[in-house]
């Protein structure tokens, strides 16, 4: 039963750390040249649990964005010239299903550890 709950906390850690990875990218949404980032599971120590393996930068180019910069020139008067900055490469589709997806893992793994406590209850009163 301890491997039970030693399997689902390792989950829980590693889900938690994967919402944070998520919810760093939702924000950074609006965020010129941000590059998405992934949180990779992997199996934990001896196969037992799920432990974060690597947070991948996604390197894929975000869409340019035109903008218009005034600077003073050598005459002292204001020019506008016009660029293209790189936005964020965030799909904010994909970060919502990795939030629905880490959401149901971590309460999956909470009921595991419900449940195990409920047959070390259950196991107590029967010895008593």
């Amino acid at each position: 039963m301890t491997d039970a709950i030693s399997s689902a906390q390792s989950a829980l850690n590693a889900q938690s750390t994967s919402m944070a990875v998520t919810a760093n990218n939702v924000a950074n949404a609006a965020t010129d040249g941000y590059k998405s980032r992934e949180a990779r599971l992997a199996d934990g120590p001896e196969g037992q649990g799920v432990r974060i393996a690597d947070i991948v930068r996604d390197d894929a180019a975000g869409g340019l964005n035109p903008t218009v910069v005034s600077a003073q020139n050598e005459a002292g008067l204001y020019e506008p010239t016009a660029s293209l900055v790189e936005m964020s490469n965030v799909d904010l589709l994909r970060q919502s299903v990795n939030m629905v997806e880490a959401s149901r893992a971590f309460e999956a793994n909470v009921a595991v550890l419900r449940t195990a406590d409920d047959m070390a209850g259950t196991l107590l009163d029967m010895r008593v």
